[in-house]
């Protein structure tokens, strides 16, 4: 299970400092992470992702050698700007989060998007194991 855990900001080395120091002046960055939950399955993992709000079109998941990343995004659509609000607390703006997936047969993962929770079904790969053979002596 440790392959599909999330990259976070302690596993980037001598940079955490200065991202630390950072994020403490300027605050946080305007790109979040979103919940998720990896079940292990027997023939690999599922991976659920809350994203309520967004529609499918918002959603990309991108696979670049052993890592996943999946973004959503929100627009806030300028001509509909309506500058009477009281007060306005939903977020325009972008969630990523990314995953290596060293153990995972990258072709074969599929997803679905229903109610908010975007699933992906990500199976392991076979481990070939070498044929095992005697060699004769001469």
């Amino acid at each position: 299970m440790f392959e599909l855990m999330p990259m976070t900001r302690a596993m980037m080395g001598p940079f955490y400092d200065i991202d630390k120091m950072t994020r403490s002046f300027f605050g946080e960055s305007p790109v979040r992470a979103f919940r998720t939950d990896i079940q292990e399955t027997e023939n690999g993992y599922v991976l659920e992702a809350e994203l309520p709000g967004f529609s499918k079109e918002d959603i990309a998941i991108d696979i670049d050698g052993d890592q996943l990343t999946i973004q959503a995004s929100h627009t806030d659509n300028k001509e509909e700007k309506n500058d009477s609000y009281l007060r306005r607390e939903r977020y325009y703006g972008s969630y990523s989060r990314s995953f290596d997936i060293s153990q995972i047969d990258g072709e074969a993962i599929t997803a679905g998007y229903e109610n908010g929770v975007l699933k992906l079904n990500l199976p392991k790969k076979t481990v070939v194991t070498p044929a095992t053979r005697r060699l004769e002596i001469q």
